[in-house]
């Protein structure tokens, strides 16, 4: 299949992907996970541009012998029209494929959600949140875990994290991060809570953050053992009521940012240490993902561009069945099924704000 001049950067990509598979198939690499971890990544990056670009290689190549033909048969000439109709799709799609990506929309997540202003209204709605995520997760084949999580009497949440994972190496557009990333901010809810006695409608919120899973020998990020500062105590449950004799949960401090990481669902003090370094790596990448989308102005660059709590996008109106993304003005009368987990039709409208302004860059 012969190149094509006109997209430089799709041909490149096309030579890199093929590298990278020869690599792949090397005995060097295969014995070493987190090597191949890495190119894995890099192919699955690479796979949708590369896809585009033999599609639209495959039609011109088609195009050309049908125009020669032409002259000759009339059923060519009918073909060629055919091609060219298809031509004008594929390249756009290589175009749109061209686009530059996160490079992060490959990884899994860690999503925290917090209660704000509300009380245990905040939390139980936390615990909303937590479930639609939950669902979501599911419906998309990705594994949920539960690594960290303040309950209340009433089944809320003052705060939850959970570790979201999809199977094997997805492409970009199905990563986890991919789609998640959205996400974060402050989601507000009115209804009328369970403890209203009066039927009146109360306003409470729920912050969300999530940021990208490092690996855990992600080579990105480092961290000095000099600089941890670790305290071992006791697990505990709801109400302080002990759910674990012995001291297995985990607070590890970094030092140099002051990031804190507490573990205590794992069932010994090694997992839980090494769960929360895997998850201080992961802060330590969104913070410096962070810095370096704030020195090139492009603040694009995930849920970790606005930590700002003040920033609503999203409100779940109960009474009126109603859910409204701020952000995009989308709209529309199914919360019950959000809530259920189809949320994908929300998310698209980020992912298509996002497009749109990369396009016009």
């Amino acid at each position: 299949m012969a190149e094509d001049q006109e997209f430089p950067a799709a041909q490149t990509a096309l030579e890199e992907y093929r590298r990278i598979e020869r690599e792949m198939s090397s005995q060097e690499v295969a014995s070493d996970p987190a090597a191949i971890r890495k190119l894995g990544r890099r192919h699955a990056q690479l796979g949708s541009i590369v896809s585009a670009y033999q599609a639209y290689l495959q039609i011109r190549e088609n195009l050309e012998a049908a125009h020669e033909m032409a002259g000759e048969d009339a059923d060519f000439a009918a073909e060629a029209k055919s091609l060219e109709a298809q031509l004008v799709p594929a390249e756009e799609k290589l175009r749109r494929a061209l686009i530059p990506r996160d490079p992060d929309d490959v990884r899994d997540v860690i999503m925290e959600i917090k209660a704000g202003s509300g009380g245990d209204e905040a939390a139980l709605f936390a615990a909303d949140l937590l479930r639609m995520y939950t669902r979501y997760a599911e419906k998309r084949g990705w594994t949920t875990s539960i690594q960290s999580e303040n309950s209340t009497e009433l089944g809320g949440y003052k705060d939850v994290q959970m570790a979201i994972r999809a199977k094997g190496t997805p492409s970009p557009e199905d990563g986890v991060w991919a789609s998640l990333k959205y996400e974060g901010g402050v989601h507000r809810v009115q209804r009328i809570p369970v403890t209203e006695s009066q039927g009146r409608i109360q306003t409470s919120a729920a912050g969300v953050i999530v940021f990208p899973e490092a690996d855990e020998d992600d080579d990105e990020i480092e961290v000095d053992p000099k600089d941890l500062k670790i305290d071992i105590f006791m697990s505990s449950g709801p109400g302080g009521q002990s759910v674990n004799t012995t001291y297995s949960a985990v607070r590890m401090t970094h030092v140099p940012t002051g990031i804190v990481v507490s573990m205590q669902d794992e069932k010994s003090q090694i997992q839980n240490r090494a769960a929360a370094l895997r998850v201080l790596k992961s802060r330590l990448l969104a913070m410096k993902h962070e810095q370096e989308a704030a020195e090139a102005a492009d603040m694009r660059h995930s849920q970790v561009r606005s930590l700002d709590r003040s920033e609503r996008i999203r409100t779940y109106n109960y009474p009126e069945n109603r859910i409204v993304d701020h952000r995009t003005n989308y709209k529309a009368y199914n919360l019950d099924q959000v809530l259920d987990g189809d949320l994908q039709a929300v998310i698209d409208s980020d992912i298509q704000a996002d497009e749109a302004a990369r396009l016009a860059q």
